[in-house]
């Protein structure tokens, strides 16, 4: 089931899921979502890509001295945290940071590191790590590098951007590189198919918005009841027998991601300004965004791009080919990828004010930004920690730099990601413009609104 939402702003087979939002968590079986929890928190399903050695010595590959990981291991870990943009594990994972855990090698004799889901979807905000959270520091590219030249390996030369920017990743093309490594039936193949698709680098959704869509995925063609779908980053290991074996438990991780609650605003709130900010979100946003409370409805519209205006090269990067492939395979067995491409989906709003940046590639800083298309910053430095020193309560969303030209071709790659530039390819800050008709007064109110979802 899909919403569109068509150019003249009439919806289209609106489909309202009343209700959702105050008790998604009624119709998920307790015990299911537990499960999930803990098969998520707890376990490693892919082999080591990297031996326990590779962590204690990749401090020696940074500018400056690393603490003893042995005398001083606490110390050293914060450091390795800081480095790589990763927060701690709010759970058990034997001091490693949230996203990479110990597993074993691929024979099963040894015991190694490997990356989790929750490199890109595990974060903080003021000092407090959460599962679901988009990861807005994680350099992604310096912590494949580093750790790989750190086991005395090569690392490969990469085949497609993986982020220009803290915080982004290119997960989509991550997953277009393995399918087109797998035949129909999911054996391997030795040459790749020619599956024609490509996407930028995008911001990480927080996961605790699931709970009320029914299609995910900032094109919004995948159906969000998908458990297989999120499976697919297994495609570089799995058999097609593996497959089937995990997806009872990956049914539980979907169940306990769909769970999760949004995060509550920490920060006083002018409840007169948020109350006149709500009537008129309900006027001006609700059609899309969907509207919030006891008996609070969302949607699921997806927006055209000529409409939304916000960068195409996502929505338009999936190509036929590829969506025919996916469809032809396991993975689009249950839940079968549309065909169609329309645009972005407008996504529920719940905890936003712990989202930033924003838009789907993250080229817009804060709220007050995204509703005042003018004050956009072309580039800016994103900050170095989601400390609560970072946070902008007033715009909301995080402080920024603003940066009058490009990072300086002899600075180290690792710190020109500092620096968000939407003349990218991808990245691009426009669109969105529908907040530009508000007054400074009426944007105000909104914005206090928003932070009470």
């Amino acid at each position: 089931m899909r919403a569109r939402l068509v150019g003249n702003g009439a919806v289209v087979g609106l489909v309202l899921l009343v209700g959702m939002m105050g008790s998604r968590g009624a119709e998920l079986d307790p015990e299911a979502v537990e499960r999930g929890r803990m098969a998520l928190t707890t376990t490693g399903y892919i082999p080591a890509a990297w031996s326990e050695e590779a962590y204690r010595n990749v401090g020696r590959l940074w500018e400056t001295a690393a603490p003893d990981p042995d005398r001083e291991p606490d110390a050293y870990a914060a450091a390795f945290r800081r480095r790589y943009g990763l927060h701690p594990a709010p759970y058990p994972n034997d001091g490693l940071p949230m996203g990479l855990r110990r597993a074993k090698s691929a024979d099963g004799t040894k015991i190694g590191m490997q990356i989790d889901c929750l490199v890109c979807h595990g974060g903080s905000i003021g000092g407090t790590s959460y599962v679901g959270m988009g990861n807005s520091t994680l350099d992604l590219r310096l912590l494949l590098d580093e750790l790989t030249r750190a086991d005395g390996k090569v690392q490969p030369p990469s085949l497609f951007t993986l982020t220009t920017t803290r915080g982004t990743v290119n997960a989509g093309q991550i997953a277009v590189f393995l399918f087109q490594f797998r035949n129909p039936d999911l054996s391997f193949r030795l040459l790749p198919l020619r599956l024609g698709a490509h996407l930028p680098e995008l911001d990480t959704p927080a996961w605790w918005n699931l709970g009320p869509k029914q299609t995910m995925y900032q094109d919004g063609r995948t159906d969000a009841h998908s458990t297989r779908s999120l499976m697919q980053f297994f495609l570089g290991d799995f058999s097609l027998q593996q497959f089937r074996d995990l997806e009872p438990t990956f049914r539980d991780i979907h169940a306990y991601l769909r769970s999760l609650e949004p995060l509550k605003y920490p920060f006083p709130i002018d409840e007169a300004r948020a109350d006149r900010g709500r009537v008129l979100f309900n006027q001006t946003c609700s059609k899309c965004h969907g509207t919030y409370g006891p008996v609070g409805s969302y949607p699921n519209v997806i927006v055209e791009l000529d409409r939304i205006g916000t960068d195409p090269a996502r929505a338009r990067g999936i190509s036929n080919r590829f969506v025919a492939h996916i469809n032809s395979t396991w993975f689009g067995e249950d839940y079968p990828v549309d065909e169609q491409m329309v645009g972005y989906q407008a996504p529920p709003l719940r905890g936003i004010w712990a989202t930033a940046p924003y838009l789907h590639n993250g080229s817009v800083p804060t709220v007050y930004h995204l509703l005042k298309s003018s004050a956009r910053p072309a580039r800016y430095r994103r900050p170095p920690s989601t400390d609560f020193a970072y946070y902008d309560p007033e715009h909301v969303g995080w402080k920024f730099e603003p940066v009058s030209e490009p990072p300086a071709p002899d600075l180290p790659p690792h710190e020109a990601r500092y620096v968000f530039d939407n003349s990218r390819w991808g990245l691009g800050n426009g669109g969105h413009t529908f907040g530009d008709k508000l007054t400074d007064e009426q944007r105000w109110d909104i914005i206090e609104y928003l932070k009470t979802l």
